[in-house]
């Protein structure tokens, strides 16, 4: 019996090949990744917590900046020259602020996902997380977008509607929503060369775009891994009172275009959010406070250490508050200033150290936290550039 005369035959799949195969082409064609298989079921419920890995490795803000990135997962032996993922059951996670700053944005989006989907079939992870940049930008704050950045996103568009218009040629496959539907032309106070950058971000970041949705959507706001809860600006007790799970799952939410509207849950805005907060990452160490951190602390079972971005730490990463809050985020980005790629490292075996790509530690790149060290995290710099340690007042 012929294919047409029997419709339960191989051609009813034709159209969802077709489909598979132009996201394939836009996706190479935007990024120049071929994406392995996507193992994970599309409606699966975010983890928030996970067990204790063998290695853990946490890694600052990005800033679209690919080859800073990419630097930062070499130097954790996470990835080899043609960035294939050799980090085993490794754990890594990336605290946020992927976007703004820099011009590859989106490339950066699609080298974290190609190795979230390598790295778990070698039996290890990658966490990305959301930060005030990616809240921002779902909320169509874009002032911190570059030149390239609109750039980039124009780019996405052109691909992803000459995608969209391919599929409208393919019989069984519904028609495509338009992107841009209810985005205005041109904008009051912005320059005209600017327009289609920002309406073709716009429609890729804001709730239920095409971006937003399909990579911002996997992102954890808040997540604990072993002894350690990771966060872009810091935690609260009242933060926690709320509900780790359901900031996450909230937050998802909003993204996904479920409700809320164009801004995002109060915990998300504000400079006592959870992706604003600096109460623990000033650089001048007497300025944090090390007694709501402990607070915090205190009120999730299990968990030794709060590690964060958000704030540029010139002297790299460290530690204040005896180690208990550890900050990360070194503006490795040329969009910010241009540091040294530095990444965390927990070893069950070893505790924690540091990983840097500065050339003073060639020989030995690594900054081990002894268990009774006084001085804590902080590579051996020059004392005054060194945040001094501060003690936790019970």
């Amino acid at each position: 019996m012929s294919s047409r005369e029997n419709p339960s035959g191989i051609c009813k799949n034709i159209p969802n090949l077709i489909s598979s195969f132009v996201d394939t082409f836009v996706d190479y064609s935007v990024s120049g990744i071929f994406l392995p298989l996507d193992r994970s079921p599309q409606d699966e419920t975010q983890q928030t917590r996970f067990d204790e890995p063998e290695r853990l490795v946490a890694i600052g803000d990005l800033h679209g900046d690919l080859d800073k990135s990419r630097e930062a997962f070499k130097i954790a032996g996470l990835i080899d020259s043609s960035d294939r993922w050799t980090g085993g059951s490794t754990v890594v996670v990336q605290v946020g602020d992927v976007l703004d700053r820099g011009g590859e944005e989106i490339k950066i989006l699609y080298f974290l996902e190609k190795l979230k989907r390598e790295a778990e079939r070698s039996g290890g992870k990658v966490l990305t997380m959301n930060g005030n940049h990616e809240i921002m930008n779902v909320e169509g704050d874009f002032r911190y977008v570059t030149k390239k950045g609109l750039k980039e996103f124009q780019i996405w568009a052109d691909w992803y509607c000459l995608g969209n218009k391919m599929k409208t040629l393919c019989r069984g496959l519904d028609k495509p929503r338009d992107i841009y539907e209810g985005i205005p032309m041109s904008f009051p106070r912005m320059r005209a060369d600017c327009f289609e950058g920002v309406r073709a971000r716009i429609a890729a970041l804001r709730p239920e775009g095409p971006i937003a949705k399909r990579f911002l959507t996997r992102n954890q706001t808040v997540a604990v891994v072993g002894d350690s809860v990771f966060v872009h600006g810091g935690l609260l007790a009242e933060h926690i009172e709320y509900g780790l799970e359901r900031i996450n799952e909230e937050v998802r939410g909003w993204i996904n275009g479920l409700g809320g509207g164009r801004h995002a849950p109060a915990y998300c805005r504000g400079g006592n959010s959870v992706v604003w907060l600096r109460k623990f990452s000033e650089e001048m160490a007497h300025k944090c406070d090390c007694a709501a951190l402990e607070h915090a602390l205190s009120t999730i079972p299990g968990v030794k250490r709060m590690i964060m971005g958000h704030t540029i730490q010139d002297a790299g990463i460290n530690g204040v508050c005896n180690d208990k809050a550890i900050r990360i985020d070194v503006g490795m980005s040329k969009g910010c200033s241009n540091g040294l790629p530095e990444v965390l490292e927990i070893r069950r075996d070893s505790g924690v150290r540091i990983v840097t790509s500065n050339p003073l530690y060639k020989e030995n790149p690594y900054s081990h936290l002894a268990p009774d060290s006084k001085t804590g995290l902080g590579l051996l710099l020059p004392a005054e550039h060194v945040p001094k340690q501060v003690e936790v007042k019970a």
